[in-house]
C-alpha cells in the first residue's frame, strides 16, 4: 500500500475574493495562474508522494522560487520540520486560526528521509503559503 504526503490548500474563491488589495489581472493572465493549479511529485522508490492543489502556486514556483540545489537537503528539513510542526498546530485550533486556512495536517515524519525534491516543494509551499496569505508560521520567511 503506498504511504502518501498531501498537502492540499483549496482556496475558496469567493472567501478570498474580497480581499481590495490585490491588483487586478488580464483574463490572459488570470488563465495562465489557473493553468496547471496541481503539482505532483511522486518517488515510487520512497513510496511517498507530496500533492500541492493551489491556484498560482505552479506559477510563483516556476518565477519566484530559489532554483534547486539553492538551499541544502538539511535547510529545507529544519524549516519544514518547524513550519509544519506549527501548521498542524492550527490545524488542532480551528477557533483560534483560520480553518480555511488550515484544513489539514500534514503528515511529515522528520526521521525519514523523502528525498530533497520532497524537502523543496513543501518549503516553498509553505513559503508562498505565508507570503500569499499573510501568515507567519515561525521564523524568517523569505519575501519573493
Amino acid at each position: 500500500m503506498k504511504k502518501s504526503l498531501y498537502i492540499i490548500a483549496i482556496i475558496l474563491v469567493s472567501f478570498f475574493s474580497c480581499k481590495t488589495s490585490k491588483t487586478s489581472l488580464t483574463k490572459a493572465e488570470q488563465t495562465i495562474l489557473n493553468q496547471n493549479d496541481t503539482i505532483r511529485i511522486a518517488n515510487d522508490e520512497l513510496e511517498y508522494e507530496v500533492i500541492i492543489i493551489e491556484p498560482g502556486f505552479n506559477t510563483w514556483l516556476a518565477s519566484r522560487a530559489f532554483p534547486r540545489n539553492y538551499y541544502s537537503q538539511s535547510y529545507l528539513e529544519n524549516k519544514n520540520k518547524i513550519w509544519i510542526s506549527e501548521w498542524n498546530n492550527r490545524v488542532l485550533h480551528p477557533f483560534r486560526y483560520n480553518p480555511n486556512l488550515y484544513e489539514m495536517s500534514i503528515a511529515y515524519d522528520p526521521n525519514i528521509n523523502y528525498g530533497y525534491e520532497v524537502n523543496y516543494l513543501i518549503y516553498n509551499y509553505l513559503v508562498f503559503f505565508q507570503n500569499y496569505y499573510k501568515q507567519k508560521l515561525f521564523g524568517y520567511v523569505p519575501s519573493r
